[in-house]
């Protein structure tokens, strides 16, 4: 046995072994999609493509994606693309009639007295009448697909490039015929019946580019993918070639299903239409209140980032956040516990204690929502006060006189005619129990024995945050409200936050 002979049969068991392997002797589920591509292109005695090999590569990755078995060959001499024919076809038979067949090629193909023949890469011929013994006749493929009796059959070929023979007698027409396609069967031309294809200036050809882009968009029936394909590739030839196609389909084909929007229930879509509103209106409190809401909603992820954008924006007077900069986590919470401040409601306060339960405004809203809850107001650093009474304009309840001497640090002594009060520091005082519940009505278990630091959880750099609370004008009030240290802790905690929390 020669080299030559002993090379092709090498070949020929090799793809015998890899097409009929063990794992086509499962039996297959009923709608498999099964495909052969193969791409020729290194031919002996006629020109060499350059696309081909690429061609059918990205059409069977394309395929895989989409669910197809595909097995693809290059490069094949007669007897192999024959063979690789033949075994597509049983496997096809033994896939039921559910199955769907695919069948792409793409290299030199001719056609001759009405037929179409494919060209292996060992082709050599110079009499036409050979020619249905040197290649491979299309309709051979058609043939065993249509043995199968399946649901759908797509057929693909690229091979309408320039006639090789054209120096042959009796073969010198350009491009392939139109064939007849069986019942079930979509073909698909490169170019229209007659005309010649472009292999490609790139790494692939346009067409096969065009319908390897098409096949994968979602609810898009076979037909309509090919006529995209079409309107593609008349662009990218400036008119020059037109993808031609045929069909017997008798079901619908779609190589993606259509995405189907999930069914909503009820409340799903209320909170979609509520959303929708709260995202155009872009307003801190309606965002707060969604996200109290709906803490754990489909849309809380999105509505928490655009909070923070918000915020931002009030944060820098208005003037939208640069794209580019991430809005700090103290400042949004900062923003957040001041819009709460403002709209003063107990559903603005949860909304806050919601997105932030262990903030540095925890204590303080935790305690106006207990007394909000109970039908009172609190001051906002949360350290609990008798409630409001009559009008606005009644008179603070009178506390003892409280006496400043130099400015007030964390450690100084205090002066005041509060015996529990005076003399000791700031950082003594958060550690004492309440003079008296710091809201009506609770248990003394709650309160008795216990003191400020233990609720609030406060340490010196958090106390520092809330006393600046009380440099803003609209604090003031707060400052004349009984509490249970008098108004004494209130005051300090403002002269401290003005020297600086020293």
């Amino acid at each position: 046995m020669t080299g030559f002979w002993a090379k092709c049969l090498f070949r020929i068991l090799v793809l015998v072994a890899l097409l009929s392997g063990p794992a086509r002797a499962s039996s297959p589920e009923d709608g498999a999609r099964l495909a052969l591509v193969i791409g020729n292109a290194s031919y002996g005695s006629v020109p060499v493509l350059d696309n081909p090999v690429n061609d059918a590569r990205m059409i069977s990755q394309t395929l895989e994606g989409l669910g197809f078995t595909v097995s693809m060959a290059v490069d094949l001499s007669q007897i192999e693309m024959k063979l690789a024919i033949a075994q597509f076809g049983r496997d096809l038979r033994a896939a039921g009639a559910d199955a769907t067949g695919l069948f792409y090629y793409a290299g030199h193909g001719v056609q001759s007295f009405g037929n179409n023949y494919l060209l292996p890469v060992d082709v050599a011929l110079s009499d036409a009448a050979d020619l249905d013994l040197m290649a491979v006749e299309a309709q051979s493929v058609l043939r065993q697909m249509a043995s199968a009796r399946n649901r759908t059959n797509l057929m693909i070929l690229d091979a309408c490039r320039n006639n090789p023979f054209e120096n042959v007698p009796d073969l010198n027409e350009s491009g392939l015929a139109e064939m007849k396609a069986p019942t079930g069967t979509f073909l698909a031309y490169a170019t229209a019946p007659g005309g010649v294809a472009l292999d490609g200036q790139g790494g692939n050809s346009p067409f096969t580019q065009a319908v390897a882009e098409q096949i994968v968009v979602p609810g898009q029936p076979v037909e309509q993918a090919f006529k995209e394909v079409r309107r593609a590739v008349l662009a990218l030839s400036g008119g020059q070639q037109t993808p031609w196609d045929t069909s017997s389909l008798v079901s619908d084909f779609m190589f993606v299903q259509a995405q189907q929007s999930p069914v909503l229930t009820a409340a799903e879509t209320e909170e979609l239409q509520l959303w929708r509103s709260v995202r155009s209106a872009r307003d801190p409190v309606q965002l707060m209140l969604f996200l109290r809401g709906y803490p754990e909603g489909s849309f809380t992820p999105e509505a928490r980032a655009l909070l923070a954008e918000v915020m931002a924006e009030e944060l820098s007077g208005g003037s939208s956040a640069p794209e580019t900069s991430a809005v700090a986590p103290e400042e949004a919470e900062t923003a957040l516990f001041k819009a709460a401040q403002e709209d003063g409601s107990l559903a603005a306060y949860e909304a806050y204690l919601q997105s932030y339960p262990t903030g540095t405004y925890a204590e303080i809203v935790t305690t106006e929502i207990a007394a909000l809850q109970a039908g009172q107001s609190t001051d906002p650093i949360g350290e609990g006060v008798e409630a409001e009474v009559a009008t606005a304009d009644a008179d603070p309840p009178e506390e003892p006189r409280h006496k400043e001497v130099g400015p007030v640090t964390f450690a100084s002594p205090l002066v005041s005619d509060l015996e529990q009060i005076s003399g000791r520091s700031l950082a003594e005082i958060i550690h004492l129990a309440p003079m008296f519940p710091p809201i009506e009505g609770l248990p003394e278990s709650y309160w008795k024995s216990q003191n400020c630091s233990a609720c609030h959880q406060w340490t010196r750099e958090r106390l520092c945050t809330q006393a600046n609370t009380y440099l803003s004008l609209n604090m003031q009030r707060s400052l004349s409200k009984q509490h249970p240290f008098g108004g004494v802790l209130k005051r300090s905690l403002k002269s401290w936050a003005a020297g600086g929390c020293q």
